[in-house]
């Protein structure tokens, strides 16, 4: 291979993820701006996940439960580690805001400008390595759907922000998709080697649950609507 095409193509490469991220980057709109500085905030969507453990607790005896909430947990870490522990500090791609070439044309909102390296994303990596391995475990349409728009909407936050690259983005969720798979795998291997212990599947939870989490998406999205109508420079 021609070390000189490879690294053209590179540098090709580098140089659409920084077209497409002004594309894609704020708008014009402080309502927008509102909008997406609600979303992109953990906090936003602590009363969904809330929700969430309340219903596994009700569908689950306490072992399978605390495996569910673990196996979680450790989809999280798995992601957040390896994004922010590993991948930051070793590539050292500059965010944004902070790459010297476009750094000055890049919108931010509340002078938001995060840490100085972003590849790879973790707010991409966590949202979609929940969701896929949640997706995984319910099995059900509705909630696939809800899922994903939730990890989307979140990853595309960081991206209206400028704190991350398409590039920091995609490598993030296809990291967490990743880990998400792998994760239910070993959970349902642990379920089914040491089923004497493990016996009453969260996949049984009743349709009207994961209904339930379905409107709480929508209402949370309502309240970050409503919100950044109301207060339009939320800092």
């Amino acid at each position: 291979m021609d070390p000189e095409k490879t690294d053209g193509g590179h540098l090709m490469l580098i140089q659409w993820d920084k077209e497409l991220l002004l594309l894609l980057n704020g708008s014009d709109s402080t309502y927008i701006d509102s909008m997406m500085w609600s979303v992109t905030h953990t906090a936003t969507w602590v009363p969904m996940f809330v929700l969430l453990v309340y219903f596994l607790f009700k569908c689950n005896d306490w072992r399978n439960f605390l495996l569910t909430i673990a196996f979680i947990a450790l989809v999280v870490t798995c992601c957040d580690q390896f994004s922010s522990g590993f991948c930051k500090p070793f590539f050292h791609r500059f965010r944004p805001t902070h790459d010297p070439e476009i750094g000055a044309l890049v919108d931010v909102v509340n002078g938001y400008r995060g840490g100085q390296y972003g590849f790879i994303s973790s707010h991409a990596a966590n949202t979609f390595g929940v969701a896929v391995f949640l997706i995984l475990l319910f099995r059900r349409r509705i909630l696939t759907i809800t899922l994903l728009l939730w990890a989307m909407l979140c990853s595309y936050s960081r991206i209206y922000l400028g704190v991350h690259f398409p590039l920091d983005i995609l490598s993030g969720a296809m990291f967490g998709t990743l880990v998400g798979s792998v994760m239910y795998s070993l959970f349902m291997w642990l379920r089914s080697r040491y089923s004497e212990i493990f016996t009453k599947s969260s996949t049984q939870c009743p349709h009207r649950y994961c209904m339930l989490f379905c409107l709480s998406f929508f209402l949370t999205c309502v309240y970050i609507g409503v919100r950044a109508l109301c207060c339009p420079s939320i800092s």
